[in-house]
């Protein structure tokens, strides 16, 4: 099954609310790129990408610390609960450090 396929059927029952918005996660084999979204205003509310991180360390270290910036802007914008879109992506490697830098950052899903 391809991602396109698990993401479209995990959208059926992921939404993000004004008090419990969705973090999705778009990755690559550049990058990633994550973003904050109120699905009922149809707006993102915060985003970031690997761009703004130093190139000389591992994808996986650029996950972890991708995840504690989203964090980071998150509580900025007095976000503490999210609903994790994990974009139809296995939750392991990349995914998966980025959930726990989010979660070590302070926010809850």
């Amino acid at each position: 099954m391809n991602r396109i396929q698990r993401h479209k059927r995990l959208r059926k029952r992921i939404r993000g609310t004004k008090e419990q918005p969705r973090l999705s996660v778009y990755r690559s084999l550049r990058g990633m790129w994550v973003q904050i979204i109120d699905d009922d205003a149809r707006t993102t509310l915060t985003s970031t990408s690997h761009k703004k991180i130093a190139k000389k360390i591992s994808k996986m270290e650029q996950a972890l610390l991708l995840g504690r910036m989203i964090a980071e802007q998150a509580k900025g914008k007095h976000i503490s609960k999210i609903v994790f879109d994990r974009g139809g992506y296995r939750y392991h490697g990349r995914v998966r450090a980025l959930a726990e830098g989010a979660r070590e950052g302070g926010l809850l899903f």
